[in-house]
């Protein structure tokens, strides 16, 4: 009986034991349920909802770039791309191997995708491919459950509606590299896109605009099943410039295969309503990538496609620099009006020979005969009596090597030398160089913009600067009215009397260039010729009788250049044509420039508010 007892208390105590651990680890399952379901419940709704839910930024639209009538030139379509995010890639080189079998990936983008998942949060998404075809976007959404981390989004990839046309003032966008996704993050967003050139880069902040979001529920392997919320990013500005696309158009197609630029300005106000350069490029190609072949036949090319020339090239301006000279020395009282020079065939200076074109001379001239004839020792004579210094002073006034107040970038500022200048080269300015400069050779450098920007202020005696852009976010930009720009302080009586020599070269019997004239008898234009020499002509070949610059090798041609204003009794545009180893302005400049002139003249964008052909439009309806 006491054995028996002794057992059964020890099977109480053992009972007890046992039941005290099941309560305590009861207890501590419900400490523990209690721990999670209410105190920390809000947190773990909040995993379980990250892991049902992906949230993503989204690249904002980038703004449009448009024509003075509205006329898109640069804007944006679908683009679908595939996107890889490394977080929900269980192994990001099996998921790249699988997209590969589907996709096929160089060794390149291998390499970049690699290089960006190493630099990048692991939540941000890295591009994979971009440009998807329908067929490739299809094979991926099916395959979806073998590609963990990778999703298909859509986006936009920009567009250029006039191509080569306007590839030098609008531009192009690339992709963001390195430098730049480490100054802004955002710029991590696929299929974000940085300008690079032109407009696209002076104004990429204005057009960027700002970035959106969006939630996409998914399920366990990554595939997503509905949009649950999305934000829409901020479309960048819109930027209105001031050119005309249909008159740049025509300037282009006119320009034909020469390797030229031209500029057409508003007198008025310096807009630029056409700025041409021949040969242009496709700016569509830098979005998704130049390749290698397409590169090396644009460095091959000898007329250099990819150089903007109205605003980089630089040419000695030859004879239409003659205008500058003239003022200069009416400023200094060098000259008069009617101050005669006696021209016969060439200027001695020691043993030193400076022809004139023409061969026998042109006999006594004053301002006026200088110009209409373009008289080389005219002019010689002037920049000697003036001096260098002064020349430089009124060409720089009239915007000629100087860098211009443009609104776009890569514009070079030329060259209009002075002794001083010489000087800090640590050589002697001669009385040889400044007779050069009085024709525009030597060492002076210009633009085709600063061409017309001279020509725009020579026929409005205003300092009108040259831009492009005229609104932006749809608000007008000052500098559209001619008062918006001061006066040149020079006496209206000189520039009358430039002007009235310019009109004689187009329009008077004997003038340099009447290929230049207008068909309309009651629209008159003025110009001035110019041939810039790229290579010496020594005595000997000119004096050979046989010489002729025609014949000589493209390269060695001298540039022909023409600059023109019209209508000349109430100047509204100004016009500057560059055409490289043109050889003579009068004949390869002047008739292209009439023709341009012509064009614009007949469509008027400075006095439209919509292009003609839509007014014939509306019309027609």
């Amino acid at each position: 009986m006491r054995r028996e007892t002794r057992r059964t208390g020890v099977f109480t105590r053992r009972a007890l034991l046992l039941m005290g651990g099941q309560a305590a680890v009861l207890g501590g399952l419900v400490a523990r349920l209690y721990q999670v379901q209410v105190v920390e419940g809000g947190r773990y709704a909040t995993l379980a909802n990250d892991n049902r839910i992906s949230a993503r930024m989204i690249a904002p639209p980038r703004g449009r770039i448009l024509d003075r009538f509205g006329t898109p030139i640069a804007g944006s379509r679908i683009n679908w791309r595939a996107l890889l995010i490394s977080e929900r890639a269980t192994d990001v080189k099996a998921t790249l191997e699988a997209f590969s079998r589907i996709v096929p990936l160089t060794e390149y983008e291998r390499a970049r995708i690699d290089r960006e998942i190493h630099k990048r949060r692991r939540f941000i998404p890295v591009m994979v491919r971009e440009f998807l075809s329908w067929q490739d976007m299809a094979a991926i959404e099916v395959s979806a459950p073998d590609l963990p981390g990778i999703l298909v989004d859509v986006g936009t990839t920009r567009i250029y509606p006039y191509g080569e046309h306007l590839a030098h003032v609008v531009g192009y966008v690339a992709p963001p590299n390195e430098g730049d996704v480490a100054n802004d993050p955002l710029l991590a967003l696929p299929g974000l896109r940085i300008g690079r050139a032109g407009m696209e880069k002076y104004h990429d902040l204005s057009l960027r605009g700002r970035p959106g979001a969006v939630q996409l529920e998914v399920n366990a392997v990554g595939r997503v099943i509905r949009e649950l919320d999305r934000q829409e990013g901020v479309q960048g500005d819109d930027v209105g410039l001031s050119i005309d696309a249909g008159l740049q158009q025509a300037v282009v197609t006119l320009l034909g295969d020469e390797s030229a630029s031209a500029v057409v300005m508003d007198c008025h106000n310096g807009e630029v309503l056409a700025m041409a350069t021949n040969p242009g490029f496709d700016p569509t190609l830098f979005n998704s990538g130049v390749s290698q072949a397409q590169w090396a036949e644009w460095t091959r090319d000898r007329r250099t496609p990819l150089i903007n020339k109205a605003t980089s090239g630089l040419y000695a301006p030859g004879s239409t620099f003659k205008m500058a000279v003239a003022l200069a020395g009416l400023e200094a009282k060098a000259i008069t009006v009617n101050d005669r020079v006696d021209c016969p065939g060439y200027l001695d200076l020691g043993d030193t020979r400076f022809h004139c074109w023409r061969k026998g001379g042109h006999g006594g001239l004053d301002l006026r005969g200088g110009l209409k004839n373009s008289c080389d020792v005219y002019f010689y004579e002037i920049a000697r009596r003036t001096g260098i210094d002064k020349v430089a002073a009124m060409a720089n006034r009239l915007g000629l090597g100087v860098e211009l107040d443009l609104d776009l970038p890569g514009q070079r500022s030329g060259l209009i030398p002075t002794r001083e200048w010489r000087m800090a080269q640590g050589k002697a300015w001669n009385i040889g160089d400044t007779i050069v400069s009085g024709i525009g050779q030597g060492y002076i450098q210009v633009t085709p913009l600063q061409l017309a920007t001279y020509t725009a202020r020579l026929a409005s005696g205003r300092q009108v600067q040259p831009h492009l852009t005229r609104s932006l976010g749809g608000v007008l930009q000052p500098g559209s009215l001619p008062e918006d720009w001061p006066a040149l302080d020079m006496p209206e009586k000189a520039l009358r009397a430039v002007r009235e020599g310019m009109w004689a070269v187009v329009n008077e019997q004997g003038g340099t260039a009447p290929l230049a004239r207008l068909a309309d008898p009651k629209v008159q234009l003025a110009g001035k010729t110019g041939s810039a020499q790229v290579r010496r002509v020594s005595r000997e070949m000119r004096e050979s009788g046989t010489f002729d610059s025609a014949k000589l090798p493209w390269e060695f041609r001298p540039h022909a250049l023409f600059t023109a204003f019209a209508p000349y009794d109430a100047p509204r545009y100004a016009i500057a044509v560059v055409i490289e180893h043109g050889n003579a302005g009068a004949a390869a400049a002047a008739p292209l420039v009439r023709d341009i002139m012509t064009e614009t003249l007949q469509r008027d964008p400075a006095n439209r508010t919509e292009p003609p052909a839509a007014k014939l439009a509306a019309a027609q309806q």
